[in-house]
Protein backbone atom coordinates (compact mmCIF):
# COMPACT_ATOMS: atom_id res chain seq x y z
CA UNK A 1 0.00 0.00 0.00
CA UNK A 2 1.43 3.61 -0.83
CA UNK A 3 2.36 6.09 2.04
CA UNK A 4 -0.44 8.31 2.03
CA UNK A 5 1.72 11.55 0.79
CA UNK A 6 1.69 9.34 -2.40
CA UNK A 7 -1.94 8.71 -2.94
CA UNK A 8 -1.77 12.01 -5.52
CA UNK A 9 -0.27 9.66 -7.96
CA UNK A 10 -3.28 7.12 -7.58
CA UNK A 11 -5.52 6.47 -9.91
CA UNK A 12 -9.39 7.40 -8.80
CA UNK A 13 -10.84 4.63 -10.21
CA UNK A 14 -9.44 1.04 -11.48
CA UNK A 15 -6.07 0.50 -13.40
CA UNK A 16 -5.74 -2.57 -15.60
CA UNK A 17 -2.52 -3.68 -15.55
CA UNK A 18 -1.80 -6.62 -18.38
CA UNK A 19 1.77 -8.47 -18.71
CA UNK A 20 2.76 -10.73 -21.95
CA UNK A 21 -0.90 -10.65 -22.99
CA UNK A 22 -1.12 -6.66 -24.71
CA UNK A 23 2.15 -5.55 -25.58
CA UNK A 24 2.41 -2.37 -27.28
CA UNK A 25 3.56 -3.85 -30.49
CA UNK A 26 3.39 -7.49 -32.31
CA UNK A 27 4.50 -9.73 -30.26
CA UNK A 28 6.13 -13.29 -30.82
CA UNK A 29 4.01 -15.85 -31.14
CA UNK A 30 7.03 -18.47 -31.18
CA UNK A 31 9.88 -16.50 -29.78
CA UNK A 32 13.38 -16.77 -31.93
CA UNK A 33 15.48 -17.47 -28.79
CA UNK A 34 13.06 -20.57 -28.68
CA UNK A 35 10.25 -21.79 -26.39
CA UNK A 36 6.53 -23.54 -26.62
CA UNK A 37 4.38 -22.06 -28.91
CA UNK A 38 2.07 -19.74 -28.18
CA UNK A 39 -1.81 -19.99 -28.60
CA UNK A 40 -2.83 -16.96 -31.02
CA UNK A 41 -6.28 -17.88 -30.05
CA UNK A 42 -6.40 -17.85 -26.68
CA UNK A 43 -4.50 -14.75 -26.44
CA UNK A 44 -7.40 -13.10 -28.35
CA UNK A 45 -9.80 -14.58 -26.11
CA UNK A 46 -7.90 -13.42 -23.20
CA UNK A 47 -7.52 -9.75 -24.75
CA UNK A 48 -11.82 -9.68 -25.36
CA UNK A 49 -12.25 -11.17 -22.08
CA UNK A 50 -9.86 -8.08 -20.76
CA UNK A 51 -12.36 -5.93 -22.84
CA UNK A 52 -15.33 -6.95 -21.44
CA UNK A 53 -14.05 -7.09 -17.99
CA UNK A 54 -12.08 -4.03 -17.54
CA UNK A 55 -12.25 -2.20 -20.20
CA UNK A 56 -14.90 0.81 -19.52
CA UNK A 57 -13.22 0.85 -15.35
CA UNK A 58 -9.69 1.35 -16.70
CA UNK A 59 -7.75 4.83 -16.43
CA UNK A 60 -4.46 3.51 -17.66
CA UNK A 61 -3.27 -0.12 -19.07
CA UNK A 62 0.22 -0.61 -18.42
CA UNK A 63 1.99 -3.12 -21.17
CA UNK A 64 5.28 -4.82 -20.87
CA UNK A 65 7.76 -3.13 -24.05
CA UNK A 66 6.29 -0.17 -23.82
CA UNK A 67 5.00 3.19 -22.02
CA UNK A 68 1.12 2.82 -20.61
CA UNK A 69 -1.99 3.42 -22.47
CA UNK A 70 -4.50 6.39 -20.73
CA UNK A 71 -8.27 6.45 -20.84
CA UNK A 72 -10.71 4.06 -21.09
CA UNK A 73 -11.46 4.96 -24.87
CA UNK A 74 -7.51 4.41 -26.45
CA UNK A 75 -7.69 0.99 -23.67
CA UNK A 76 -10.10 -0.42 -25.15
CA UNK A 77 -9.08 0.48 -29.19
CA UNK A 78 -5.89 -0.33 -27.98
CA UNK A 79 -7.09 -3.70 -26.69
CA UNK A 80 -9.50 -4.47 -29.92
CA UNK A 81 -6.75 -3.77 -32.16
CA UNK A 82 -4.37 -6.46 -30.54
CA UNK A 83 -6.97 -8.89 -29.89
CA UNK A 84 -8.07 -8.81 -33.69
CA UNK A 85 -4.46 -8.88 -34.24
CA UNK A 86 -3.42 -11.93 -32.98
CA UNK A 87 -7.09 -13.85 -34.06
CA UNK A 88 -6.08 -12.62 -37.97
CA UNK A 89 -3.15 -14.57 -37.44
CA UNK A 90 -4.72 -17.65 -36.08
CA UNK A 91 -7.11 -17.72 -38.12
CA UNK A 92 -5.89 -16.76 -41.44
CA UNK A 93 -3.13 -19.04 -40.78
CA UNK A 94 -5.59 -22.45 -40.12
CA UNK A 95 -7.85 -20.97 -43.55
CA UNK A 96 -4.86 -21.05 -45.28
CA UNK A 97 -3.46 -24.19 -44.23
CA UNK A 98 -6.94 -26.15 -44.73
CA UNK A 99 -6.27 -25.03 -48.50
CA UNK A 100 -2.99 -27.15 -48.41
CA UNK A 101 -0.09 -24.28 -47.85
CA UNK A 102 2.56 -24.72 -45.98
CA UNK A 103 4.04 -22.18 -42.94
CA UNK A 104 6.38 -21.17 -45.00
CA UNK A 105 4.25 -20.24 -47.69
CA UNK A 106 1.47 -18.74 -45.74
CA UNK A 107 3.80 -16.56 -44.45
CA UNK A 108 4.19 -14.79 -47.67
CA UNK A 109 0.64 -14.82 -48.41
CA UNK A 110 -0.97 -12.84 -45.57
CA UNK A 111 -0.94 -9.62 -45.10
CA UNK A 112 -2.69 -7.23 -41.87
CA UNK A 113 -5.87 -5.60 -43.10
CA UNK A 114 -5.20 -1.90 -43.50
CA UNK A 115 -6.60 -0.53 -40.24
CA UNK A 116 -4.02 -2.85 -38.42
CA UNK A 117 -1.63 -2.83 -40.58
CA UNK A 118 -1.44 1.29 -39.79
CA UNK A 119 -1.30 0.83 -36.10
CA UNK A 120 1.88 1.71 -34.89
CA UNK A 121 1.25 -0.84 -31.94
CA UNK A 122 0.58 -3.99 -34.32
CA UNK A 123 3.78 -2.99 -36.68
CA UNK A 124 6.86 -5.66 -36.65
CA UNK A 125 9.14 -3.93 -34.70
CA UNK A 126 9.54 -6.96 -32.17
CA UNK A 127 7.26 -9.90 -33.43
CA UNK A 128 6.44 -10.26 -37.07
CA UNK A 129 3.79 -11.51 -39.53
CA UNK A 130 6.25 -14.36 -41.26
CA UNK A 131 7.77 -15.79 -37.93
CA UNK A 132 4.07 -15.54 -36.26
CA UNK A 133 2.81 -17.01 -38.83
CA UNK A 134 5.37 -19.97 -39.17
CA UNK A 135 4.66 -20.38 -35.34
CA UNK A 136 1.04 -20.93 -35.59
CA UNK A 137 1.16 -23.73 -38.46
CA UNK A 138 4.01 -25.33 -36.31
CA UNK A 139 1.55 -25.48 -33.42
CA UNK A 140 -1.19 -27.21 -35.43
CA UNK A 141 0.92 -29.32 -37.65
CA UNK A 142 4.74 -29.51 -36.55
CA UNK A 143 7.86 -29.62 -38.40
CA UNK A 144 6.78 -31.48 -41.35
CA UNK A 145 5.43 -29.84 -44.56
CA UNK A 146 3.34 -32.95 -45.79
CA UNK A 147 5.97 -33.60 -48.91
CA UNK A 148 7.80 -37.08 -48.20
CA UNK A 149 11.01 -35.50 -49.40
CA UNK A 150 11.11 -33.49 -45.89
CA UNK A 151 11.10 -36.94 -43.67
CA UNK A 152 14.50 -37.98 -44.14
CA UNK A 153 16.71 -34.83 -45.27
CA UNK A 154 20.34 -34.82 -44.39
CA UNK A 155 21.52 -33.07 -42.01
CA UNK A 156 22.93 -28.97 -42.82
CA UNK A 157 26.67 -30.21 -43.80
CA UNK A 158 25.76 -33.04 -45.35
CA UNK A 159 22.81 -31.01 -47.23
CA UNK A 160 25.59 -28.38 -47.90
CA UNK A 161 27.98 -30.41 -49.26
CA UNK A 162 25.79 -32.10 -52.09
CA UNK A 163 23.88 -28.92 -53.28
CA UNK A 164 27.63 -27.37 -53.68
CA UNK A 165 28.77 -30.38 -55.68
CA UNK A 166 25.18 -30.21 -57.93
CA UNK A 167 26.28 -26.28 -58.42
CA UNK A 168 29.70 -26.54 -59.78
CA UNK A 169 31.86 -25.98 -56.93
CA UNK A 170 32.17 -23.54 -54.37
CA UNK A 171 33.38 -20.62 -56.51
CA UNK A 172 30.57 -21.15 -59.01
CA UNK A 173 28.43 -20.64 -55.45
CA UNK A 174 30.07 -17.51 -54.52
CA UNK A 175 29.59 -16.19 -58.47
CA UNK A 176 25.91 -17.26 -58.20
CA UNK A 177 25.88 -15.70 -54.94
CA UNK A 178 27.30 -12.78 -55.53
CA UNK A 179 25.15 -12.01 -58.72
CA UNK A 180 22.10 -12.38 -56.59
CA UNK A 181 23.62 -9.52 -53.80
CA UNK A 182 24.50 -7.23 -56.72
CA UNK A 183 20.55 -8.14 -58.27
CA UNK A 184 19.00 -7.26 -54.29
CA UNK A 185 17.94 -10.60 -53.74
CA UNK A 186 19.53 -11.14 -50.24
CA UNK A 187 17.13 -13.70 -49.24
CA UNK A 188 18.14 -16.24 -51.86
CA UNK A 189 21.82 -15.54 -51.67
CA UNK A 190 21.70 -15.84 -47.93
CA UNK A 191 20.70 -19.27 -48.53
CA UNK A 192 23.45 -19.72 -51.45
CA UNK A 193 25.64 -18.90 -48.96
CA UNK A 194 24.81 -20.80 -46.06
CA UNK A 195 25.64 -23.89 -47.85
CA UNK A 196 28.77 -22.49 -49.20
CA UNK A 197 29.96 -22.09 -45.68
CA UNK A 198 28.39 -25.69 -44.12
CA UNK A 199 30.22 -27.35 -47.05
CA UNK A 200 33.72 -24.89 -46.74
CA UNK A 201 33.17 -23.89 -43.14
CA UNK A 202 37.51 -22.66 -43.77
CA UNK A 203 36.69 -20.68 -46.79
CA UNK A 204 37.41 -17.15 -45.11
CA UNK A 205 35.19 -15.78 -48.67
CA UNK A 206 32.69 -17.57 -48.31
CA UNK A 207 32.10 -16.37 -44.23
CA UNK A 208 32.48 -12.93 -45.07
CA UNK A 209 30.45 -12.71 -48.14
CA UNK A 210 27.71 -14.17 -45.97
CA UNK A 211 28.37 -11.72 -43.23
CA UNK A 212 27.70 -8.79 -45.42
CA UNK A 213 24.68 -10.39 -46.77
CA UNK A 214 23.11 -10.92 -43.25
CA UNK A 215 24.59 -6.74 -42.82
CA UNK A 216 22.56 -5.66 -44.99
CA UNK A 217 19.69 -7.72 -44.25
CA UNK A 218 19.84 -6.41 -40.57
CA UNK A 219 19.75 -2.59 -41.97
CA UNK A 220 16.56 -3.28 -43.72
CA UNK A 221 14.93 -5.55 -41.21
CA UNK A 222 12.04 -2.77 -39.41
CA UNK A 223 12.27 -5.99 -36.80
CA UNK A 224 14.50 -5.65 -33.77
CA UNK A 225 14.84 -9.09 -33.71
CA UNK A 226 15.68 -10.33 -36.91
CA UNK A 227 18.38 -6.96 -36.80
CA UNK A 228 19.92 -8.36 -34.01
CA UNK A 229 19.69 -12.52 -35.19
CA UNK A 230 21.34 -11.16 -38.32
CA UNK A 231 23.89 -9.02 -36.97
CA UNK A 232 25.06 -11.57 -34.00
CA UNK A 233 25.26 -14.28 -37.40
CA UNK A 234 27.53 -11.77 -39.20
CA UNK A 235 29.73 -11.68 -36.09
CA UNK A 236 29.75 -15.49 -35.50
CA UNK A 237 31.17 -15.42 -38.85
CA UNK A 238 33.92 -12.82 -38.39
CA UNK A 239 35.24 -15.31 -35.52
CA UNK A 240 33.67 -13.79 -32.56
CA UNK A 241 31.09 -15.85 -30.45
CA UNK A 242 30.04 -13.32 -28.14
CA UNK A 243 30.15 -15.64 -24.59
CA UNK A 244 26.26 -15.79 -23.16
CA UNK A 245 25.65 -15.63 -19.33
CA UNK A 246 22.95 -18.06 -17.99
CA UNK A 247 21.98 -20.31 -15.34
CA UNK A 248 23.83 -18.25 -12.45
CA UNK A 249 23.37 -19.61 -9.04
CA UNK A 250 20.81 -16.89 -8.30
CA UNK A 251 18.43 -18.57 -10.99
CA UNK A 252 18.98 -22.21 -9.36
CA UNK A 253 17.95 -20.97 -6.22
CA UNK A 254 14.95 -19.64 -7.42
CA UNK A 255 13.99 -23.34 -8.51
CA UNK A 256 12.33 -26.03 -6.79
CA UNK A 257 13.79 -29.15 -6.18
CA UNK A 258 11.15 -31.07 -8.76
CA UNK A 259 12.41 -28.39 -11.38
CA UNK A 260 16.68 -28.87 -10.04
CA UNK A 261 16.48 -32.24 -10.51
CA UNK A 262 14.64 -32.49 -13.87
CA UNK A 263 17.71 -30.14 -15.13
CA UNK A 264 19.85 -32.93 -14.06
CA UNK A 265 17.71 -35.25 -16.15
CA UNK A 266 18.26 -33.20 -19.30
CA UNK A 267 22.01 -33.78 -18.83
CA UNK A 268 22.55 -37.45 -18.43
CA UNK A 269 24.36 -38.08 -21.42
CA UNK A 270 22.29 -41.29 -22.32
CA UNK A 271 24.72 -43.41 -23.98
CA UNK A 272 27.64 -43.26 -21.52
CA UNK A 273 25.00 -44.07 -18.98
CA UNK A 274 23.05 -46.97 -20.87
CA UNK A 275 25.16 -49.19 -18.54
CA UNK A 276 24.55 -47.87 -14.78
CA UNK A 277 21.66 -48.68 -12.95
CA UNK A 278 21.75 -46.96 -9.37
CA UNK A 279 18.87 -45.45 -7.20
CA UNK A 280 19.30 -42.86 -4.79
CA UNK A 281 17.02 -41.35 -1.80
CA UNK A 282 17.13 -37.52 -1.22
CA UNK A 283 15.73 -36.04 2.18
CA UNK A 284 15.14 -32.04 1.84
CA UNK A 285 14.78 -31.61 5.69
CA UNK A 286 14.39 -27.79 5.64
CA UNK A 287 11.25 -28.54 2.94
CA UNK A 288 10.12 -31.49 4.63
CA UNK A 289 10.85 -33.53 0.90
CA UNK A 290 11.91 -36.82 0.18
CA UNK A 291 12.40 -37.87 -3.51
CA UNK A 292 13.44 -41.52 -5.16
CA UNK A 293 15.73 -41.10 -8.00
CA UNK A 294 16.48 -43.89 -9.76
CA UNK A 295 19.07 -43.97 -13.16
CA UNK A 296 17.74 -46.65 -15.45
CA UNK A 297 18.15 -47.29 -19.34
CA UNK A 298 19.87 -43.75 -20.08
CA UNK A 299 17.09 -42.06 -18.24
CA UNK A 300 17.00 -40.34 -14.79
CA UNK A 301 13.60 -40.71 -13.10
CA UNK A 302 12.78 -38.83 -9.42
CA UNK A 303 9.57 -39.08 -7.59
CA UNK A 304 8.68 -37.26 -4.65
CA UNK A 305 7.83 -39.87 -1.76
CA UNK A 306 6.48 -39.96 1.82
CA UNK A 307 8.31 -43.05 2.41
CA UNK A 308 11.70 -43.59 3.90
CA UNK A 309 14.66 -45.43 1.87
CA UNK A 310 14.42 -48.62 1.53
CA UNK A 311 17.08 -50.39 -0.68
CA UNK A 312 18.70 -47.09 -2.16
CA UNK A 313 22.55 -47.41 -3.44
CA UNK A 314 22.72 -43.87 -1.49
CA UNK A 315 20.64 -42.11 1.42
CA UNK A 316 21.32 -38.40 1.67
CA UNK A 317 19.94 -35.90 4.51
CA UNK A 318 20.18 -32.32 3.18
CA UNK A 319 18.99 -28.39 2.97
CA UNK A 320 18.29 -26.74 -0.30
CA UNK A 321 21.40 -24.42 0.01
CA UNK A 322 23.26 -27.46 0.59
CA UNK A 323 21.46 -29.31 -2.63
CA UNK A 324 22.28 -25.96 -4.12
CA UNK A 325 26.13 -26.07 -3.28
CA UNK A 326 26.31 -29.98 -4.05
CA UNK A 327 25.24 -29.53 -7.76
CA UNK A 328 27.51 -26.78 -8.46
CA UNK A 329 30.33 -29.17 -7.55
CA UNK A 330 31.42 -28.02 -3.88
CA UNK A 331 30.86 -30.83 -2.38
CA UNK A 332 29.05 -32.46 0.54
CA UNK A 333 30.20 -30.15 3.49
CA UNK A 334 27.18 -30.70 6.04
CA UNK A 335 25.65 -33.24 4.08
CA UNK A 336 24.67 -36.75 6.11
CA UNK A 337 24.81 -39.69 3.96
CA UNK A 338 24.84 -43.34 4.20
CA UNK A 339 25.77 -46.09 1.44
CA UNK A 340 27.69 -45.95 -1.67
CA UNK A 341 29.05 -42.29 -2.37
CA UNK A 342 30.25 -43.78 -5.45
CA UNK A 343 26.13 -43.37 -6.90
CA UNK A 344 26.58 -39.67 -6.20
CA UNK A 345 30.06 -39.50 -7.95
CA UNK A 346 28.79 -41.79 -11.31
CA UNK A 347 25.82 -40.04 -11.63
CA UNK A 348 27.37 -36.56 -11.79
CA UNK A 349 30.50 -38.11 -13.96
CA UNK A 350 27.68 -38.67 -16.28
CA UNK A 351 26.36 -35.10 -16.52
CA UNK A 352 26.95 -33.40 -19.98
CA UNK A 353 28.26 -29.21 -19.40
CA UNK A 354 25.79 -26.94 -20.79
CA UNK A 355 27.32 -25.02 -23.57
CA UNK A 356 25.77 -21.30 -24.16
CA UNK A 357 28.66 -20.49 -26.87
CA UNK A 358 27.68 -22.95 -29.30
CA UNK A 359 27.63 -21.61 -32.93
CA UNK A 360 24.91 -21.04 -34.95
CA UNK A 361 25.45 -20.09 -38.75
CA UNK A 362 28.77 -22.08 -38.85
CA UNK A 363 29.04 -25.78 -38.51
Amino acid sequence: EAPAEMNFLLPQRRALCMAENATHNLHNILTLRGAVVRDARIWARYLNEAIELFGHDADVLFASHHWPTWSSDRIRSFLAEQRDLYAYLHDQTLRLLNQGYTGSEIAELIELPPPLSAAWHARGYYGSVSHNVKAIYQRYMGWYDGNPASLWEHPPTETAERYVDCMGGLEAVLGKARTYLEEGDLRFAAQLLRHAVFAAPDNADAKELLAQTFERLAHGAENATWRNCYLTGAQELRGAIKRTSIGGGDMSAALNVEQLFDSLAVRVDGPRAWQHSLTLHWHLSDLGEMYRMTLHNGVLVHTRTTRPADSADLSLTLTKPQLLTLLAGKGLHGVYHSGDLGALDTLLSLLDENDPDFAIVTP
